[in-house]
């Protein structure tokens, strides 16, 4: 699996790291039972005895990280943000590290050390990135869901994620669907940070569930926070990006670019893709049947530059032929990219294969902490939403999943 590199190396703390001086991270973080995490890495760090030990003890703490963090979400009240805020806190202390071994003296010791490639083991191993260990055989149905980290911090630093929270909370579960059927499922929890797409974050993540084998998903679903109220299944995504600041404040507006894992050689795909992708979950059976206290739509509406045009237009009904795109029904953020992206591998990979976007409600607190002044991180109104959101995304997964084979929509 191709290694990303979600941050330029260096000692100095990222913007998202910078935000772990404040009270809140630091008491979530504790929230979560997580506190001992960075801690046992640096100690652990201390002891190696060369670059490739220390990559393995990176490795294997990010597990340990996302392992432990899944116990607890489930022990506890389900929240995502200790996860979050406690991988920046390891990710400051790979930063932070300096190795007691090397050749040379003064300044020109060679450790072997690369920062990137620590921090690029770190992600996969917290975030569940490690390649597809479903189980195998035609009598087992496998899905992969993906959803994100908190995001928009810097307007509100408590901000939780329900997409988050609820594949955190589906994964290594096993359920059961109305074919009769158990489906397995696995989860990976991507970054907020358009550099991170760019390097080809969902392919390398989600190459491993779609390409075929005795291991291939029968469905995969991406799955991010969306508006308030209500499920939206989102049929067209955009292959184009907004002008939206991600979890560093960056921008990267344009055409989606061509990931460095699109070619089945792993090389980058310079060609640009279609405009537009579909999704191929069943639709009108999720939005017909009741799965709990949401209600789910079907949602076609695009924004698109039509032929010959100089100015984007909002349709109702999908994207005309021709059209350029300007926004998904799920629009021009990251939500859009990751569902572009991954149908966009499917068809590559798996042609017709279920798998599609899902936006969640958004998770709001109780009116009297509804602003960040409140100081409280959690309440009643924001835990109760969680697990709502969270038993609804694991019925229309066994919806979906049992639908079988063939029911895909267009």
């Amino acid at each position: 699996m191709p290694a990303t590199s979600p941050e330029a190396p260096t000692a100095q703390p990222t913007i998202e790291e910078d935000r772990l001086t404040g009270a809140v991270p630091q008491r979530l973080i504790q929230h979560g039972g997580l506190g001992g995490a960075a801690p046992r890495l640096a100690a652990a760090l201390a002891d190696a005895a060369s670059a490739q030990e220390a990559e393995l003890i990176v490795a294997r703490h990010a597990r340990a990280l996302w392992r432990e963090a899944i116990r607890r979400l489930r022990e506890g009240d389900g929240d995502d943000r200790p996860l979050y805020w406690a991988r920046l806190a390891l990710a400051q202390e790979v930063r932070a590290w300096r190795p007691a071994f090397g050749t040379g003296t003064g300044t020109g010791v060679d450790t072997g050390i690369d920062t990137a490639t620590l921090l690029a083991a770190l992600e996969r191993g917290s975030r569940g990135m490690e390649g597809n260990l479903l189980p195998a055989g035609p009598d087992r149905l496998r899905v992969v869901v993906t959803g994100f980290d908190p995001f928009r911090l810097e307007s509100d630093i408590r901000r939780s994620n329900p997409s988050g929270a609820a594949v955190l909370a589906l994964h290594g579960t096993v359920v059961r669907t109305a074919c009769g059927r158990s489906a397995h499922i696995e989860a990976v929890v991507l970054p907020v940070r358009w550099r991170d797409f760019t390097d080809g974050v969902v392919e390398s993540a989600l190459r491993p569930y779609l390409e075929p084998g005795p291991r291939q998903v029968d469905l995969f679903m991406t799955i991010s926070q969306g508006r308030r109220g209500f499920f939206d299944l989102e049929r067209h995504n955009a292959g184009w990006r907004g002008e939206g600041t991600d979890n560093t404040m960056a921008t990267a507006p344009g055409p989606v670019p061509p990931a460095a894992s699109g070619r089945d050689d792993g090389a980058v795909h310079a060609e640009p893709g279609p405009p537009w992708t579909v999704t191929t979950l069943p639709h009108r059976r999720l939005t017909a049947e009741p799965t709990g206290l949401y209600p789910v739509r079907d949602n076609t509406t695009v924004t698109e530059l039509p032929p010959g045009a100089t100015e984007p237009v909002t349709r109702a009904d999908g994207p005309t032929p021709g059209s350029a795109a300007r926004a998904g029904g799920g629009g021009d953020y990251l939500s859009n990219e990751v569902a572009y992206r991954a149908t966009l591998l499917r068809d590559r990979l798996a042609p017709g294969l279920p798998g599609g976007h899902l936006h969640t409600p958004v998770l709001e607190f109780a009116e009297e902490n509804a602003s960040e002044g409140s100081a409280r991180f959690t309440d009643t109104v924001l835990v109760t939403g969680r697990m709502d959101i969270t038993a609804q995304v694991r019925a229309l997964l066994s919806l979906a999943a049992g639908a079988g084979p063939g029911a895909a929509e267009g």
